[in-house]
């Protein structure tokens, strides 16, 4: 009988809550993921933002300190993100609560607030704007998503980054920033122009590994 209650009328508002909680304890635990290794590819940068300091390079140990702060920045990015499908899950067990009195599911306008900020994060955009179309269907949500993408993490980026990377620097060469550019003097050595390379490279293999983190 249940089997064709589900093929007459779908699947239950139990199974369908069932099923939403999955897909997004599932999205959380690829956040996680990701979280993991934006903190494995920036303390591998910030290292290396040390030796560039204390070299003198303040323009490369620049160049690579912007991006610690943009990994920072969607870190806690990807963190809130997190918590916000928590909350979308903790919201459809008080649905499945009522739906045990009702019958139905309810229309909730907290659950739309979340799921119109989640579908702007690209890693998990898929899969809201898929479980949208379902919550509509089953009568939780009004309408469809809101498709326009936030663009705005370049610009405050640029608008904050020249602060935020001063003290970055300034934290991870224990304020000896200032003393960077002066140290090196003398006529680089052999030695020193091999180091230099192999730092370049170094430093842009983790610029490399931290933009495809942050794409």
């Amino acid at each position: 009988m249940q089997s064709i209650n589900r093929f007459l009328y779908g699947p239950t508002p139990e199974e369908r809550i069932r099923a939403w909680q999955t897909k997004l304890r599932a999205e959380q635990r690829q956040l996680d993921r990701e979280m993991r290794q934006l903190d494995t590819a920036a303390s591998k940068a910030r290292t290396t933002v040390k030796q560039l300091a204390a070299k003198g390079d303040v323009k490369s140990a620049r160049i690579l300190a912007r991006e610690v702060v943009r990994s920072d920045k969607q870190k806690d990015r990807l963190s809130v993100s997190k918590a916000r499908l928590g909350s979308i899950s903790n919201q459809l067990s008080q649905q499945l609560a009522m739906a045990k009195v009702t019958g139905s599911l309810q229309k909730s306008t907290e659950i739309m607030k979340l799921s119109n900020q989640l579908i702007r994060l690209p890693q998990i955009s898929q899969t809201m704007r898929e479980m949208s179309r379902e919550m509509t269907t089953a009568g939780v949500l009004e309408e469809m998503m809101d498709d326009t993408l936030a663009m705005e993490e370049d610009e405050e980026v640029e608008e904050e980054a020249d602060a935020e990377v001063d003290k970055v620097l300034f934290d991870l060469t224990n304020g000896k920033l200032g003393q960077a550019g002066t140290i090196q003097n003398a006529e680089p050595t052999v030695e020193d122009k091999l180091e230099d390379e192999e730092t370049e490279r170094v430093m842009e293999q983790y610029r490399q590994q931290l933009s495809g983190l942050l794409s």
